[in-house]
């Protein structure tokens, strides 16, 4: 009884197990980009005055802001504006130096691509300041 074994080489092997080791790479950052993207940490409301708004960076360019949660500005609230919120960013370039309130995502983790915090503003309004009129 004859097998008719073929047998691999070093190389083969090697050339295999890379291929694999790969595929097995190329799959887990996708998967890891789909879950920091699609997976939010958190989501929630905040209130303050809008102290600061701008475009920044040097190649991938991205809306920043602070938001004052304090009477001294002590809590500063960061947040990031996605380039796909035109409708967000304008209400903001409008609203800058007044109370507002923001709905934000909090991702996992952020690219470097996408902005500087975690915290992704999705709406914002114009709110009555508690410090003016006091109720």
């Amino acid at each position: 009884m004859e097998k008719n074994e073929v047998k691999q080489t070093f190389g083969q092997k090697i050339k295999k197990y890379f291929i694999r080791f790969l595929l097995l790479s190329v799959v887990a950052f996708f998967g890891y980009f789909a879950f920091v993207y699609y997976v939010p940490y958190s989501e929630g409301v905040r209130s303050g005055e809008l102290i600061k708004f701008s475009k920044k960076g040097v190649i991938f360019k991205t809306w920043e802001g602070e938001m004052s949660q304090g009477i001294s500005g002590a809590q500063i609230f960061y947040f990031t504006v996605p380039n796909k919120e035109k409708e967000v960013i304008q209400k903001m370039e409008n609203l800058q130096g007044r109370y507002v309130k923001l709905t934000y995502e909090e991702r996992y983790k952020s690219f470097f691509w996408w902005g500087d915090t975690p915290y992704f503003v999705t709406a914002v309004e114009e709110e009555q300041s508690p410090f003016v009129n006091p109720k």
